[in-house]
């Protein structure tokens, strides 16, 4: 039962050799989900390992290129791979324009389809749901539209116990016993008690993604709670005014939202190229938030873990 996040970028705008650009990988179950895509997002994909195959669906936050410049080659890449199975994209408006251009002029036909959703990115909504997660859009504050992404786990049925599991029991019976219920006789006494012959399911798992932003309280209640809260922190906090001229965060900040919303664990990112080394970063997290985390490029975060 898959629900882990591994990280892909962790740089900001002006590129530097030791970080890449924006991007995450969040699986759950066997489908992959990606979160933003700068610039060598498919390399890193490769170096980790992530298989491109179980790709299905694509977030991007907002149309700054350090968050959607590596698209346009990822696509082309599965589409050399052959790639027939639909595709995802959830972005702001442009997207799908600059997507259609960029193919049109490279007379690149997809073998795929493309499924374009535009964010509303002033307000939080679910945007989309299927059998393992609801997404709900988090509103941030840029300098372009942009919102971020809460992903929270359905509820799993009861497992039944396969050498408690009665001879004679129906379909029916079986599928009320995973929804918790217990099974009576006619004469109303209990035929089957359902702690008896199942065992809980696993707690759904939670994360959010939050990338640049200008600090904004107002979306504690829609992380509160989370098992894990990504953040951006492009800056340490003795550049306040410049995080606020630039719509960005600082790292005191960023841990001041974990802490409000009390969430599992804080992992903060997208550090300014000033920055050549990080430990100042982690310490005023954590002076803030204890349980803080920097973002590691090749890093999996193992989500359910956490709530252990």
């Amino acid at each position: 039962m898959s629900f882990q996040l591994t990280i892909l970028g962790t740089g900001s705008a002006t590129p530097v050799l030791t970080r890449n650009p924006t991007a995450h990988h969040l699986q759950i179950e066997q489908e992959g989900y990606l979160i933003d895509c700068g610039e060598g997002t498919q390399s890193q994909l490769l170096h980790y390992k992530i298989r491109t195959t179980k790709l299905k669906y694509i977030f991007i936050t907002h149309l700054h290129g350090d968050h959607f410049f590596g698209l346009i080659g990822l696509l082309s890449t599965l589409n050399m791979h052959r790639r027939i199975e639909d595709l995802w994209i959830f972005a702001p408006k442009g997207l799908a324009e600059i997507i259609t251009i960029q193919l049109k002029y490279s007379d690149t036909r997809l073998n795929f389809k493309i499924h374009f959703t535009e964010t509303q990115t002033e307000k939080s909504y679910l945007l989309f749901e299927n059998d393992n997660v609801t997404i709900t859009t988090i509103p941030l504050i840029h300098r372009v539209p942009c919102c971020g992404f809460l992903f929270r786990e359905k509820s799993k049925k009861r497992k039944i116990v396969k050498n408690t599991k009665p001879a004679d029991l129906t379909f029916e019976e079986i599928k009320m016993l995973k929804d918790g219920e217990d099974i009576f006789n006619a004469d109303g006494s209990v035929k089957y008690k359902n702690e008896n012959y199942t065992t809980p399911s696993l707690k759904s798992c939670s994360y959010a993604f939050c990338s640049d932003t200008l600090f904004n309280e107002s979306i504690i209640d829609i992380v509160k709670n989370v098992d894990l809260l990504y953040h951006e922190a492009t800056f340490l906090d003795e550049l306040l005014p410049r995080a606020t001229q630039t719509n960005h965060s600082t790292t005191k900040q960023a841990a001041l939202i974990a802490k409000k919303a009390k969430v599992g664990k804080l992992i903060i990112g997208h550090y300014s190229s000033r920055y050549k080394e990080l430990e100042t970063h982690l310490a005023e997290a954590r002076e803030v938030f204890m349980n803080s985390y920097l973002a590691i490029e090749g890093e999996t975060h193992k989500i359910r873990e956490i709530k252990v």
